[in-house]
């Protein structure tokens, strides 16, 4: 019989729950002590306080209190200590790297993709309207809803090689520091958008007098008008009215072009994965998350891009990035964005530990660094090729890291701007998310979850829980998801119409 439990390694000082554990069971020869819930962890060993807590051999925090072999371990007897966490991390920077043995192209994993006249390999054929400030979001919506398959279906019937006409909006734009790193992120963030292989064709739309000048934003991005490429705005159009009339004329002359698409052969390699996990649980480190690492090993070993971020959520698991760093300048670059979060939220009276959410620890996470073990094993064992800032185009083929927050949404707009054509989305508590234009696969953690809202899962790893599945089983499983989603093949975000309230770049510094 299956044990009630899971050992993640022989020196930890925990085990999981494999499911909702009652008072007096067997536990490594220890009685249970109280009801304890699927996920959640449990003492092997009597604890003092001050005691290092550890799982995945690695420390997840430090006993507040005396904890006795078979008791709960949560928010009540585990914490991060005085130094709130900032215990001494072994970097051992490039002690991991591995050499690397380059698939031959005949070998290379291959999808049905669709080859731009630039070179450039997309998932999806969207026409995208993006707006420079939230004043003109109502005008970028009105135009694209003009074009909604479920509104007005006759308005695109001509064009089924069309997916869509999006509108990508956002809060911000305005009432900023016009040379500060709050805009320059914003138009790092949109000209990623602008430029993204999954739209053949953009629009932008502008109120006219916003921080976010559409002309400025043009020149400090490279960026120049053409016939797939339009910008306007609404003050110089002359109104609601007149924008919403001159975008549908606009996205009218595009469409034949945009339809004039065939999907064909592409290598793996134009394939860039974003990694995402969101309402983590416990299990999350032990199925979707390491399923998915193998996963991208596969990805990347075909000479595919895979794209870990979410910073706050790797904090006190970053050493395990440095020691697969394939140069010191790599590491230093992840340990100073690290040392950057530290002070953001010190300034703003805020501290890493305010994350797990209470999600996460009704799941059974409790500390961050907890967490961050948990999350960082969606970057599988590759080496660790470079460390971009939010929104940068990854240039880098293989495993990387990007800077953002951990906030879901505006981690992979982040993700999406540096040029990932599709997203990887691991949950335990089941979040509802789409991250137009890339398509958004969800993995389940766990198996009831998966029976609950098979409506928005893509794919169930709490089979690797129940003993049915295997880590690189599930990998192998989810390489040939991302193949053929990248092919074509619809997630279950996209049926659900996902994606376009999903757009949220990250807003840093004083509103004016």
């Amino acid at each position: 019989m299956q044990a009630s439990f899971i050992r993640l390694h022989p020196a930890d000082d925990v085990v999981i729950a494999r499911s909702q554990i009652i008072s007096g069971a067997n536990i490594e020869g220890h009685a249970s002590r109280g009801l304890i819930p699927a996920g959640h962890k449990i003492a092997t060993r009597d604890l003092a306080v001050g005691d290092p807590v550890r799982r995945y051999n690695q420390i997840i925090g430090f006993a507040s209190k005396p904890i006795a072999a078979g008791e709960h371990i949560h928010t009540q007897n585990l914490w991060m200590g005085e130094n709130k966490g900032d215990f001494t991390r072994d970097y051992s920077i490039g002690s991991q790297v591995k050499p690397v043995v380059a698939l031959p192209d005949s070998e290379r994993a291959s999808f049905m993709g669709i080859k731009r006249s630039d070179g450039r390999v997309a998932t999806r054929n969207y026409i995208g309207i993006l707006s420079s400030v939230n004043c003109s979001a109502t005008a970028a919506r009105a135009i694209a809803d003009h074009f909604s398959r479920r509104s007005n279906p006759a308005a695109l019937a001509n064009y089924p090689l069309v997916d869509g006409v999006i509108a990508l909006t956002h809060g911000t734009g305005c009432g900023m520091d016009s040379e500060g790193l709050g805009l320059q992120v914003l138009q790092r963030t949109l000209a990623g958008y602008a430029t993204h292989p999954n739209f053949a064709g953009v629009l932008v739309v502008g109120l006219g007098c916003e921080s976010n000048q559409i002309n400025a934003w043009l020149a400090k991005s490279s960026l120049a008008e053409g016939d797939t490429f339009q910008v306007f705005n609404i003050q110089d159009t002359g109104g609601t009215t007149k924008t919403v009339a001159k975008g549908i004329a606009l996205i009218e002359k595009m469409l034949p072009k945009a339809n004039a698409i065939k999907r064909e052969p592409c290598s793996a390699l134009h394939i860039t994965v974003g990694l995402q996990c969101g309402g983590s649980d416990g299990y999350s480190g032990i199925s979707a998350n390491p399923a998915l690492g193998a996963a991208v090993d596969l990805l990347v070993a075909h000479g595919g891009t895979a794209i870990l971020s979410e910073t706050p959520e790797i904090y006190g698991a970053e050493h395990l990035l440095t020691r697969r760093a394939i140069n010191p300048a790599i590491a230093e670059k992840l340990i100073s964005r690290i040392k950057w979060w530290e002070n953001y939220t010190r300034i703003n009276d805020g501290e890493m530990n305010n994350n797990p959410s209470p999600g996460n620890k009704a799941g059974g996470l409790t500390t961050i660094l907890e967490k961050s073990l948990g999350a960082v094993a969606k970057g599988g064992t590759s080496n660790l090729n470079g460390v971009f800032e939010y929104a940068e185009p990854v240039d880098t083929h293989g495993f990387v890291f990007m800077d953002t927050p951990g906030y879901d949404p505006v981690s992979a707009t982040g993700q999406v701007a540096g040029g990932a054509n599709l997203i990887c989305f691991t949950t335990g508590r089941g979040s509802a998310y789409g991250c137009a234009p890339s398509p958004s696969l969800k993995l389940a953690t766990n198996s009831e979850l998966w029976r609950r809202q098979e409506d928005d899962m893509d794919i169930n790893c709490g089979d690797i829980v129940d003993g049915g599945s295997t880590v690189e089983q599930k990998g192998q499983i989810i390489f040939q998801a991302i193949l053929d989603a990248a092919s074509g093949r619809a997630t279950k975000s996209e049926a659900h119409g996902y994606g376009q309230n999903e757009f949220v770049p990250w807003q840093i510094g004083a509103v004016m």
